[in-house]
């Protein structure tokens, strides 16, 4: 991948719903197995901290507000940013309010 191509997706967009407790994990999949980027989109007013794994019960494990230290990554309300991981992640995410996360599996910046 270069670094200055434009973000391609491949695979459909999956979504939850961040809140004080964190929903039912969700695989972003890739179509024949391209992509290990996300493109992730916290849509809310809160920030989330969201936790990624290969399985669902490591996504939920992961997905803790870091207070000094933690395996969740936080995303600002408001934000999207790309991120690399393995690719069919899971993902899932803990805030303060209700804050909808969007994810996309392709490739770019």
């Amino acid at each position: 991948m270069s670094s200055s191509n434009a973000f391609t997706p491949f695979g459909n967009t999956v979504a939850f719903i961040a809140s004080t407790s964190a929903p039912t994990p969700v695989q972003a999949s890739t179509v024949g197995g391209a992509g290990n980027q996300y493109l992730i989109q916290n849509s809310g007013t809160a920030t989330v901290f969201l936790g990624v794994g290969s399985t669902a019960a490591l996504a939920n494990a992961a997905a803790a507000t870091v207070t000094s230290t933690g395996p969740s990554i936080p995303l600002l309300a408001g934000t999207t940013q790309v991120f690399t991981f393995n690719t069919q992640s899971y993902f899932t995410g803990v805030a303060s309010a209700n804050s909808t996360v969007y994810i996309t599996c392709g490739d770019g910046i």
